[in-house]
């Protein structure tokens, strides 16, 4: 049984407010994703059924979930044409397979730099078809002790802002990393669920990933969904889960601390609304008309 047709049939994209189901599903999924694509992409297939067995309408994959390769550079031999490769054929047909909304959290795709690659969120919906791109804005620099990154070497960044309307209302598109700059998401207006699909190390995201997930949240009125990887993968690195799903008022609705698995929530527009009525903050803002 699809989700669909477990909680009825969806509102198309783009009705209105009134015209969209109250309450949906979503789901988001945890992983620990290495260099083997199809062993990647047969784990997210198992765990994408969990997530339809409770109901989920729109499920999230986190970065990287189809490469976490031995070497940054990995990603770039394993780069996609869009429409084209392993990875985007799999999200094309799992959605439609399941009747669901599906995001690829992030596919490697090709760029006019022979040695990068855009690090693009991509969004199906439930008849596989592709209905939002976007190219991570954002790129992350660290260094602390041994420990370092330096993704404008092997990425090249983005610079769209992207929202999609959806049958469980409209959706901000967004990467890891973007996550620290909330003026992003002041550009996307009114909008009602945030995704952002991570891959946090565990340094920075022990002090700084619930807090920031929960910003966001709470300054938007808006729900966050957010998968992540989580655990040790083989190329030596360590990402910190925590994969959750949080409301507009802050509220973590269901988390995974560690390891694979699924969260999952419901999606009230209705509290939503009575929220923004209550705390109209979005309509109090000056700093950005001025």
């Amino acid at each position: 049984m699809s989700a669909q047709s477990f909680f009825g049939k969806a509102a198309p994209p783009g009705a209105t407010p009134a015209e969209r189901p109250s309450i949906a599903r979503v789901a988001a999924v945890q992983m620990a994703s290495g260099p083997n694509v199809e062993g990647n992409l047969r784990e997210a297939a198992r765990l994408i059924e969990r997530a339809v067995e409770h109901g989920a309408q729109l499920v999230a994959l986190p970065e990287y979930f189809g490469i976490m390769g031995m070497r940054e550079e990995d990603k770039v031999s394993l780069r996609e044409r869009e429409g084209s490769g392993p990875i985007q054929a799999f999200l094309a047909a799992t959605a439609e397979k399941h009747g669901i909304w599906l995001l690829g959290g992030s596919v490697p795709l090709q760029c006019d730099a022979p040695d990068k690659v855009r690090n693009s969120s991509m969004l199906y919906d439930e008849s596989g078809r592709l209905v939002a791109r976007y190219d991570k804005i954002h790129l992350f620099g660290f260094e602390m002790g041994e420990e370092r990154y330096s993704e404008q070497r092997t990425i090249e960044p983005g610079n769209r802002v992207v929202t999609v309307d959806s049958p469980f209302g409209r959706i901000g598109l967004s990467v890891c990393y973007d996550l620290r700059f909330p003026e992003l998401y002041r550009a996307m207006k009114e909008i009602d669920i945030i995704l952002v699909p991570s891959a946090f190390t565990e340094t920075t995201g022990r002090a700084h990933w619930e807090p920031l997930i929960r910003a966001r949240a709470i300054e938007n009125l808006a729900y966050v969904v957010a998968p992540a990887q989580g655990g040790y993968h083989v190329n030596g690195r360590e990402t910190h889960g925590d994969t959750m799903i949080v409301d507009p008022w802050g509220v973590v609705l269901d988390r995974l601390p560690r390891g694979s698995g699924v969260v999952a929530a419901g999606i009230n527009l209705q509290h939503l609304q009575r929220l923004r009525q209550s705390l109209p903050a979005l309509s109090h803002r000056t700093l950005d008309r001025c």
